[in-house]
């Protein structure tokens, strides 16, 4: 099975290069979704050894992953995975997201940070963030997982030709699930690890992450 993993990235010059070099080996192409950085992300992204495509303004994540998605679509991608550029996931873990899709066992499979593994998930994330999120969810699209907010997923064909993402922002990822669930996909979570850095927890990027979830899912969902 052809795998391809969708990498969205804003200023992520610190950590591209590295990122790529590690998810290259567990899938048969990277693709980077450039989105509107004014840094070196791009051409360090592509001297890493990933395709490079390029958003002219900033879009937000999920505009993003939804050009990845049609991308990796039209290249054949029988498996689609969402990975995040900042480093916080490890490369190797892939594996373990996409085996329930190799075996029939699943058709979108999200990691979760709330399973077997454990994270040092920051305070503001943990008792406000990911509470809220499962809040937002169970009242909008009354279903929610264990980690309502995790950009470490996969996709088969099937799921990415049927979830077509139409949340910009940080809203998609109750926009995957909900979609998923509407669409009677068959649905697994699997443990991950998730390293967290100082960068991208500041408290107004978390206050940014709440606004988008409840708009998005008031004005869309």
């Amino acid at each position: 099975m052809k795998v391809f993993c969708v990498i969205p990235a804003y200023n992520e010059e610190k950590t591209i290069e590295k990122v790529v070099r590690e998810v290259k080996f567990y899938v048969d192409k990277v693709v980077v979704v450039d989105d509107g950085s004014v840094d070196q992300t791009s051409y360090l992204a592509q001297k890493s050894g990933a395709i490079v495509l390029r958003h002219l303004i900033n879009r937000g994540q999920g505009a993003a992953l939804e050009t990845g998605n049609q991308y990796a679509l039209s290249k054949g991608a029988d498996i689609i995975v969402h990975f995040d550029a900042d480093g916080q996931f490890l490369a190797r873990e892939i594996l373990e997201v996409i085996t329930p899709i190799k075996k029939g066992e699943a058709q979108i499979v999200f990691g979760s940070r709330f399973l077997e593994k454990k994270s040092h998930i920051p305070w503001f994330k943990k008792n406000i963030i990911i509470p809220l999120a499962h809040l937002a969810n169970k009242i909008f699209i009354g279903k929610s997982l264990s980690d309502p907010q995790s950009g470490f997923r996969a996709l088969s064909r099937t799921a990415a030709q049927k979830i077509k993402i139409e949340q910009d922002d940080m809203a998609h990822c109750s926009e995957i699930i909900y979609k998923a669930f509407s669409n009677q996909l068959k649905i697994k979570e699997v443990p991950i690890t998730v390293i967290y850095h100082d960068f991208g927890q500041r408290f107004l990027s978390g206050i940014k992450i709440i606004k988008d979830l409840i708009l998005g899912l008031l004005i869309k969902l």
